[in-house]
């Protein structure tokens, strides 16, 4: 059974795991291990530092990093589940040239993630079925994008913090 979310939910948690910052975070500490203390602009130097501190705070946010005294910055397991996501899918993009041949790491997660993003929706905002939304080279691109898919529907599902979308509550009128 395929877990389906609201469009406004895909959109939410597509967008924050899209971020190029949020993904050079999450993989950098996944292929090196914490960052400590007053390091993460040497470990980060193509980031600025609004990005870098955009980037720590939304992870903390959700769930995906956490401070350890004496090592610093590390991955919680959502955090490790997410950068194996971002692994299956940047695989996935470099076997089937996706977007193009040649494309940053980022830039593939990114694609990877708006292409599977119409089918963890029921609906378009407008209650329309989702178009695809874009075509594959191959009937084996789309087959072999079962595994992206899935394990982002289950990471998804094992988190729902990530799905919610922030609604801001207007103050009630003074009388």
């Amino acid at each position: 059974m395929t877990t389906l979310f609201a469009p406004a939910e895909v959109r939410n948690a597509v967008d924050l795991l899209a971020d190029r910052s949020l993904i050079r975070l999450v993989t950098e500490i996944d292929d090196n291990g914490a960052i400590p203390p007053r390091r993460l602009a040497g470990t980060l130097p193509d980031l600025s530092s609004h990005q870098q501190r955009s980037a720590t705070e939304a992870a903390r946010a959700h769930g995906l990093v956490r401070t350890e005294p004496g090592t610093g910055l590390e991955l919680t397991e959502a955090g490790l589940e997410l950068a194996d996501l971002y692994d299956v899918a940047a695989r996935w993009a470099r076997r089937h040239a996706y977007p193009a041949l040649v494309c940053e790491f980022s830039s593939r997660i990114r694609h990877v993630l708006e292409l599977l993003a119409p089918s963890l929706a029921a609906q378009d905002a407008d209650g329309r079925p989702w178009a695809p939304a874009a075509r594959l080279p191959s009937t084996e691109a789309e087959a072999d994008l079962a595994r992206p898919r899935s394990l982002l529907i289950q990471w998804l599902a094992d988190n729902p913090q990530l799905t919610r979308v922030t609604r801001v509550v207007e103050p009630e009128p003074v009388a």
